[in-house]
């Protein structure tokens, strides 16, 4: 990366925002510059709140959601459904399902997938303890709902093997069509997942 006329501190500023994800070095220098410009209403505040969120937020026990509460506040909810555990790949996708609002149950986030191009293994990723959570609790259903890739679709398959055994039901998220989905303008890979997933009408 090029290094700016300002010195070395907003060179360090620059080269840290760039490895977030979403920005290159371009687009880290305008952030950079942006927040210097307004670093009494957003520099600042930012500063405060990321080193209030590096102490005090915390990978949750239980489920791998990240929280400043240990267990995190989903898994502290007692009028949540026990039976029910839905794995995920991130905590990004335990926020997004709670936005539909659509799971009134528990998570596990398994902090990845298996992916053995990027040196990602199973002892890798938040498996194991899974396994634990279903023999040790009431679980009835556990719902992969990882993504719909080769390395998600791996990944499920590896989980759904590891509960093999276990008094569980195994499901999985139906993948095609979406709502509102026009079939002219699908790929050939949603079309047949959406065959594959077809229910009684």
């Amino acid at each position: 990366m090029a290094k700016t006329p300002a010195g070395p501190e907003l060179d360090h500023l620059i080269t840290l925002l760039a490895k977030l994800p979403g920005l290159g070095p371009r687009s880290a220098k305008r952030a950079a510059l942006h927040l210097l410009k307004k670093r009494d209403v957003l520099m600042r505040p930012l500063g405060d709140a990321l080193e209030a969120a590096a102490a005090s937020v915390t990978a949750c026990e239980i489920c791998g959601n990240w929280d400043s509460t240990n267990p995190c506040r989903i898994c502290a909810d007692e009028e949540r459904n026990n039976g029910v555990i839905c794995v995920v790949q991130e905590v990004a996708d335990v926020w997004a399902r709670e936005r539909a609002r659509a799971h009134k149950g528990r998570y596990h986030v398994l902090g990845g997938v298996i992916s053995p191009l990027d040196g990602v293994g199973p002892d890798d990723l938040n498996i194991s303890s899974l396994s634990q959570r279903v023999s040790a609790a009431d679980v009835k259903e556990v719902i992969l709902a990882t993504a719909a890739t080769v390395d998600g679709q791996t990944t499920a398959n590896y989980v759904a093997d590891r509960l093999e055994g276990m008094d569980v039901q195994v499901t999985r998220l139906s993948h095609g069509v979406p709502v509102g989905g026009e079939l002219d303008y699908l790929d050939e890979g949603t079309l047949t997942a959406a065959i594959k997933a077809r229910q009684q009408f």
